[in-house]
């Protein structure tokens, strides 16, 4: 079966009607469909173009899953919600636009698209799902819209072309491991509006030098900046009142650091690994520092006296 074409009259697309029609390569469905079932076209590895039609509000959880073949498709305005694995696997789909009427965009939904270099998100986007984006590593540059309020967890997984990214004030929550390997992400602005990063949120972050953390934030997380070799300044906001597991371990460049007043604790290993560090500034209010904390940093035989009189030789080891 290559070519399909699905008589008018019909009004629904059955659950994985189409499911692992691995020669289907055309298909044309008639305007007075309306819905399309879950997994209705998975693994059809030969579709390469398909038009929906206006009447479809919906596309389902896994849809269009494994269409290795998908290069075009168009998605009406009709459509407000793309569903969990919506799009996953789609390795030829290298660009998409997603209309404004979308305002979701679930779980895993574009999974694996790995010649997706274009993207535009609509402004009516509230969420983006968990690893909506895992793997799309040609993506390049994305721009989140005023309508989002969270970045889902792993949502930007390993997307190792992206180097530019914009988050609007919108957003108040970054999920853990939402950037986790964007090996090619040079710089970020996290907006006033963020109050939470999840741990890893930057994790391996190799090419990432500046970074501006908003007053808001109160805590960085467990490895949030791990692995983040190129970062060489920080400031770290008075609201900070923490700094977790290996937050910025192996940020070998970080040559200074300024810990403000408002920090109680550094947790072990935070600073672990960061060869370049060779200044450091601990105010009275950190009553706690875990060991290993700044194993293997450059630190002065002086500095390292002082903050073992403070802390102990745990610090160190």
């Amino acid at each position: 079966m290559n070519n399909v074409v699905i008589p008018d009259g019909t009004t629904r697309i059955g659950k994985s009607a189409f499911r692992g029609c691995e020669s289907l390569s055309s298909l044309v469905i008639p305007g007075g469909v309306t819905r399309i079932g879950d997994g209705a076209f998975r693994d059809c590895e030969s579709l390469s173009s398909l038009v929906i039609p206006g009447g479809v509000t919906r596309i389902g959880a896994r849809t269009f899953f494994g269409c290795s073949s998908l290069s075009n498709i168009v998605i009406p305005d009709s459509v407000t919600s793309i569903g969990d694995e919506a799009f996953g696997y789609c390795k030829s789909l290298s660009s998409l636009v997603i209309p404004d009427s979308v305002t979701n965009i679930g779980d895993y939904a574009f999974y694996c698209c790995y010649s997706l270099e274009s993207l535009i998100l609509p402004d009516g986007v509230t969420s983006i799902g968990e690893y909506a984006f895992r793997g799309c590593e040609s993506l390049s540059n994305l721009v989140i819209p005023n309508s989002v309020t969270s970045v889902g967890k792993c949502a930007f997984y390993d997307c190792s072309s992206l180097s530019s990214i914009v988050i609007s004030d919108s957003v108040t929550s970054i999920g853990e491991r939402a950037f986790w390997g964007c090996s090619s992400l040079s710089s970020i602005v996290i907006p006033n509006s963020v109050t939470s990063v999840g741990k890893c949120a930057f994790y391996d972050c190799s090419s990432l030098s500046s970074i501006i953390i908003p007053d808001s934030v109160t805590s960085i997380g467990d490895s949030t900046f791990w692995g983040c070799s190129s970062l060489s300044s920080l400031v770290i906001p008075d609201s900070v009142t923490s700094i977790g597991v290996c937050a910025f371990r192996h940020c070998s460049s970080l040559s200074n650091v300024v810990i403000p007043d408002s920090i109680t604790s550094i947790e072990c290993y935070a600073f672990s690994d960061c060869s370049s560090l060779s200044s450091i500034v601990i105010p009275v209010s950190v009553t706690y520092i875990g060991h290993h904390a700044f194993a293997n940093c450059n630190l002065s035989n002086t500095l390292r006296q002082e903050l073992s009189s403070r802390f102990g030789d745990k610090i160190f080891w």
